[in-house]
């Protein structure tokens, strides 16, 4: 109760104790005035001219004036002075948005003293922050979409021209040619994924809402996913609860693909691979668990970034997207997602997801 009180008045009463020390300074110059002429006229020498005035037909009314006239000039000159200090801190909060909107994210505000431009202060601080960060993924996502495009067009045409020499075997035609179809593939995989993506920021209404068994959809990706994690010999459970989920069958398929594939892509060969669809009250939870090379603190924090890939030596087996697609999705559908992971023992993603959309 107490908080809320300060909330509402604190420029309240901010103002009031400005405006009532600004006619307080006012009233008190005027009487020092006031003083000052009755000590240097005397009082019977001011009452003679008010009363001779008075005797030439109303004049007491023009000294009225002028001291009314008086008093308001020098009210307006002390409300001038104080204002300036009672106004800089806006001023200071005005400069900072002049910075911003020039592109300067780095600007910060420091004000104290009244509740409300504290809060704004520290609002301000807040989207100057995600401001800057967001200029930074932008930033990123340029460099790296620039990256990832020019790698593998560079290698197709390198090969390419490698094709034309006619001295070539047999093995080495076919080595080339290999290779060209990766990088082709690796192209094609990610225009969709960047066209994925893109769909998915802009979309904010799911309209293919309809019911379906989650547990049987698990299944399904886990055998759609069975060439790639047995070229690797990795073994791989299920353990799914039967479930009736209220969504999108075509959203929970690039989830579980994503998180399936990316638990494939970190382990190595022989390893284990454990997907768990859990019932809960208050929703339903898909866990998609590895024992493969997991990650760092570091990596941990930017692993749904767009083109983040936290190993090195595998960034030509992906191209970053996959889980900021994973993300996306898992927020549409009104859900979160969390990973935990130790280095060099695995990692395990969590995805929560209500009942119905």
């Amino acid at each position: 109760m107490r908080n809320r009180l300060k909330k509402r008045l604190g420029l309240t009463v901010s103002l009031v104790i400005f405006i009532f020390f600004v006619l307080l300074a006012a009233l008190l110059l005027s009487a020092l005035l006031v003083v000052i002429l009755l000590h240097f006229a005397g009082v019977h020498e001011i009452m003679n001219d008010v009363r001779q005035n008075a005797a030439r037909g109303g004049a007491p009314i023009d000294g009225l004036l002028s001291m009314m006239g008086f008093s308001a000039v020098l009210g307006i000159s002390i409300a001038w002075f104080f204002s300036k200090k009672a106004l800089r801190p806006i001023r200071t909060i005005i400069e900072a948005i002049h910075k911003v909107a020039g592109g300067d994210f780095d600007v910060r505000l420091d004000i104290h003293g009244i509740y409300e431009l504290e809060e704004l202060s520290g609002s301000f601080n807040k989207m100057a922050q995600e401001l800057s960060t967001i200029e930074t993924l932008r930033s990123d996502f340029i460099n790296s979409f620039s990256h990832e495009l020019k790698t593998p067009i560079s290698s197709i045409r390198g090969f390419a021209k490698l094709l034309k020499d006619d001295t070539l075997d047999k093995d080495e035609r076919q080595e080339f040619l290999d290779i060209i179809v990766t990088e082709s593939e690796r192209l094609t995989s990610l225009s969709e994924n960047i066209l994925n993506l893109a769909n998915y920021d802009n979309l904010e209404i799911i309209a293919d809402i309809a019911e379906f068994k989650l547990d049987e959809q698990v299944r399904k990706a886990v055998i759609e996913m069975e060439s790639k994690w047995l070229a690797k010999n990795l073994s791989v459970t299920v353990l799914a609860d039967e479930d009736l989920y209220t969504g999108s069958a075509d959203l929970m398929q690039q989830v579980l693909l994503n998180l399936i594939d990316n638990a494939i892509k970190f382990t190595e060969a022989g390893g284990n691979i454990a997907v768990s669809l859990t019932n809960c009250n208050d929703g339903i939870l898909l866990t998609v668990r590895d024992d493969g090379i997991g990650m760092s603190d570091e990596t941990i924090a930017r692993i749904f970034d767009k083109f983040f890939q936290g190993d090195a030596s595998r960034t030509g087996v992906g191209n970053g997207l996959g889980l900021s697609i994973v993300k996306r999705i898992v927020d549409l559908c009104g859900g979160r997602i969390d990973v935990q992971s130790v280095l060099y023992e695995g990692s395990t993603f969590n995805v929560w997801l209500p009942r119905k959309i």
